[in-house]
């Protein structure tokens, strides 16, 4: 089909793009930019005046709950929450009920993704069978199946005999490496940031330490290793700090973090809000502000979702016995504007945290809207405020620590390879 999005704010961060703009799609492919291409005759005609039309945004983190988990969340509910968010590429850790260990696994993954015929799905693998951390899997077949990267998730590795294997075996084969860095000795039975809430409330704490420990070690093999290494959802000023010291020093590395702890600090935890139990932990505002450093250093390359939907019934019990996580799918894309605003940032800067930078990580050619290249395309209005409630998610996970909160910036039309996936009710 061939569509117009026209009076549309075009900002790609890849191509400098940052001004009133036409864009034009042909076969489901940026067509033209600017002036229509000769013979164009549009089928459909998006009117975006007011409005801002971006890349696809690109979540580096988010759980779709299959298989196994179902009950917190199905494949559909959450891809409907991802294109309802503009995002049109996504990569899911390997939890899943069992782990994406077998190539039978990711195939199913791949194949029900593309039957929904909405945003793509790439599986990261995992890195050890059953994420036991002490055999590792056949990464060779997984990425032959689709995954385009080999983790953890957040399951220990202990023995670092087996994590030095891994990263020989995954730098031989040129494949990627995501950690999310955390000791568990350290971490053991720990539910919130070891400083005054948690001595206050008397919750099990985690230090900094537990952080910066495995976060040496993995920087050291990734040394000894020339693995390419991706640190996933780092929370502290330490943790920050060693890997700016690493990018300096030239060792191959990318780092992420989650968008809730990039306006979260220890303290949103009020009274036992098990909504601002996650993990890691929500650490002080001093690391809060050392997050916001790295993003615009760009020693944080990129901010993710991390969207864990959770049941109810495991976010109603008290806050140490309460499932870990939140739902973030449909609120990137105004945490990252909020980001951008409060750092004085240009809206561009922004959007590239979630488009170009994550596709770099991934190792595509997306996240970008150049002549020729795949049609994924987030309009939205960054003007209007919404409010965070049940009603006005699509995620079947419901929980967040920004319920009842006003946000700014909404989705209203998001395509993938061309196709319209998604279009808001105030849009129709």
């Amino acid at each position: 089909m061939n569509i117009q999005i026209k009076n549309g704010h075009l900002i790609d961060p890849k191509n400098k793009i940052d001004g009133l703009c036409d864009l034009f799609i042909v076969a489901g492919k940026v067509a033209a930019v600017g002036s229509a291409p000769a013979g164009f005759v549009a089928q459909q005609v998006i009117d975006a005046t007011g409005l801002v039309v971006a890349p696809g945004l690109i979540d580096l983190a988010a759980r779709l709950r299959e298989p196994g988990y179902e009950y917190k969340a199905t494949l559909e509910s959450e891809m409907d929450a991802a294109v309802a968010g503009g995002i049109t590429t996504l990569a899911c850790p390997p939890d899943t009920d069992p782990p994406l260990d077998e190539p039978g696994l990711v195939e199913m993954l791949k194949y029900r993704a593309r039957e929904l015929n909405k945003a793509r799905v790439y599986p990261v693998g995992a890195l050890t069978y059953g994420l036991r951390g002490a055999e590792l899997t056949e990464m060779a077949e997984l990425a032959d199946a689709g995954c385009i990267a080999f983790s953890q998730a957040d399951a220990a590795l202990t023995d670092t005999r087996v994590l030095m294997r891994a990263m020989q075996y995954a730098a031989t084969f040129g494949f990627s490496v995501w950690l999310r860095p955390q000791d568990s000795f350290l971490a053991r039975d720990g539910v919130a940031h070891d400083g005054e809430v948690a001595t206050r409330l008397g919750l099990p704490a985690i230090p900094v330490c537990a952080e910066t420990i495995a976060l040496s070690t993995m920087l050291q093999l990734a040394r000894e290793t020339g693995v390419r290494l991706h640190i996933c959802r780092i929370s502290s000023a330490e943790g920050v700090a060693l890997v700016r010291a690493a990018k300096q020093q030239g060792l191959t590395l990318t780092c992420d973090v989650s968008a809730n702890h990039v306006h979260l600090s220890e303290m949103d935890i009020g009274f036992f809000d098990a909504n601002c139990y996650l993990v890691p932990p929500l650490r002080s505002q001093r690391d809060r502000d050392a997050l916001h450093a790295g993003l615009l250093d760009g020693s944080i390359d990129a901010i993710c979702s991390d969207h864990t939907p959770v049941d109810e019934d495991a976010k109603q019990l008290p806050f140490a016995e309460a499932e870990a996580g939140a739902t973030g799918l449909e609120l990137l894309l105004p945490l990252v504007l909020k980001w951008a605003k409060q750092g004085r940032r240009a809206l561009a800067d922004g959007l590239a945290k979630i488009t170009l930078h994550p596709a770099r990580i991934l190792g595509l050619d997306a996240g970008h809207l150049s002549v020729g290249a795949a049609a994924d395309v987030c309009v939205f209005d960054p003007e209007v405020y919404w409010k965070i409630e049940p009603a006005a998610l699509k995620s079947q996970g419901k929980n967040t620590p920004f319920f009842g909160m006003e946000l700014q910036g909404r989705v209203r039309y998001t395509l993938v390879d061309g196709q319209l996936v998604y279009q808001s009710k105030a849009s129709q």
